[in-house]
């Protein structure tokens, strides 16, 4: 039997950001093409030690690739910054300058990793799609965020519900390339400066019936994150929070373990302080600047032996969310989860927990946006002077017409696929649902329908 032909794919991960220093990541995925089949397929974790001599892909727990060096440069081309490391595929730059724009290249064993053209998963002329070079290659570049002292203004990405996997040729799939193409070009030609994830991150299985796995390994997360979003995933992070597909609450196994390691979480939010509130749940401030607070809330459901339904409702970070919301004002503070407060359906409705438990940490906190994905459509809420938004189509979708739109407050809604742009400057939110490109590429937005189907055009706008 001839022996297969073998491909290692490497990988270039930006995985964080701050106004001095970077935290990079590499690593590579392999796949294997046998005689007589019609696609490459990608290695399973429980094959990577026979073909590739390896327990791990990526990730934090990733043992090394080589002695490697990440260097980071000015506009010049000078050197400005490294570090190295023999014992793990990351490192944190350290001594980077505020909202200063940078190239890096990252050297492994003294050789560029991830450098010329590479390979993805792309429609194939036999039908389908099959990995293949892809004529792009990586731009590693990226910009610092600013001065935690200055005021600037931002734009970032909302995205929830994205991962449903694109190796298949279903709906599902392609749903998900068209926004994660929305995305590339938001990032290299728009501005967008970071994307939260809303949650659902890796659902069981591909939505595109390619496997039965859940999201527990390293090659789970290749076709659903990995793949669609490489060549952001190099130039801008992503802050993720945990969704019901991420845990137990809808799958039988729990994928935290696994998102820990992709998501690098111990390095980034590990240590529990005034910034964040860990182990088990994952609770962040993620500061932009002199005027913007993000604070990302874990809605999922807790274990039977954490003596609580909801992580939120635990003892120890409610103290922190009550510190958080009752800390000094900020212009821009603004919650992301998954779960939504307000909820029109079709599947789903108000969260009777997080309105006794959040709602009025938000009102003493001077919230005026919430953000959240779970229901796979586009919902506004207003509130008590609070605009609730659900954006939870990346991928998966849900057309269905919802049914409770006067108990969700419901302003406006839409089921389509989508991210969602949201741009904040000193007293006014503009948030900018983009559903695809147009034949030139520019970003194709989303209107929306109020619950009695009276058109609204973006952006939706919120003061502060």
């Amino acid at each position: 039997m001839t022996e297969p032909r073998t491909h290692a794919e490497p990988f270039v991960h930006l995985v964080d950001l701050t106004h001095d220093r970077a935290l990079i990541a590499w690593g590579a995925f392999w796949f294997q093409h046998f005689d007589g089949a019609p696609r490459w397929e990608i290695v399973d974790d429980q094959q990577l030690e026979r073909v590739a001599g390896r327990s791990s892909c990526i990730g934090s727990s990733a043992e090394p690739f080589g002695t490697t060096r990440v260097d980071v440069l000015d506009g010049s081309g000078e050197v400005v910054a490294s570090a190295s490391t023999a014992e793990r595929s990351w490192v944190w730059v350290e001594g980077l300058r505020a909202d200063t724009a940078y190239r890096y290249r990252i050297l492994v064993d003294g050789s560029p990793w991830a450098a010329g053209e590479r390979w993805d998963w792309i429609p194939s002329a036999r039908g389908g799609y099959d990995l293949a070079p892809g004529g792009r290659t990586y731009d590693l570049s990226f910009r610092t965020h600013p001065d935690p002292e200055q005021s600037s203004a931002v734009r970032f990405v909302a995205l929830g519900d994205y991962g449903v996997g694109i190796r298949s040729d279903s709906e599902s799939s392609r749903r998900q390339r068209r926004i994660a193409e929305v995305l590339d070009v938001a990032v290299a030609e728009h501005g967008v400066r970071f994307v939260i994830s809303l949650g659902d991150n890796i659902y069981q299985g591909e939505r595109g019936q390619v496997d039965d796995e859940s999201g527990g390994e390293d090659d789970d997360w290749y076709s659903s994150y990995f793949a669609p979003y490489r060549y952001v995933l190099s130039r801008v992070p992503v802050y993720p929070a945990i969704g019901n597909h991420d845990t137990t609450d809808t799958e039988g196994s729990d994928d935290r373990a696994q998102l820990v390691d992709n998501f690098h979480t111990q390095e980034r939010f590990g240590e529990a302080d005034s910034e964040s509130s860990v182990g088990p749940g994952l609770f962040y401030r993620l500061r932009y600047g002199r005027d913007v607070e993000l604070v990302c809330v874990d809605t999922s459901t807790a274990d039977a032996d954490e003596g609580v339904n909801r992580f939120f409702q635990d003892s120890g970070h409610l103290t922190w969310l009550r510190e958080t919301f009752g800390g000094p004002p900020m212009r821009w503070r603004i919650p992301f989860s998954h779960h939504p407060v307000y909820c029109a359906g079709p599947s789903h409705g108000n969260d009777a927990e997080m309105l006794e438990t959040l709602v009025p940490l938000f009102r003493d906190g001077g919230v005026r946006l919430v953000l959240a994905g779970h229901e796979h459509n586009f919902q506004v809420s207003e509130a008590d002077g609070i605009t609730y938004v659900v954006s939870g189509a990346g991928g998966n979708l849900r057309e269905g017409q919802p049914e409770h739109f006067a108990e969700a407050m419901t302003s406006a809604w839409v089921g389509q696929a989508h991210l969602l742009l949201v741009d904040l400057d000193d007293d006014e939110a503009r948030l900018t649902p983009v559903a695809g490109l147009l034949a030139d590429s520019s970003l194709h937005l989303m209107a929306a329908v109020t619950p009695r189907n009276q058109i609204v055009c973006p952006p939706f706008t919120v003061t502060s």
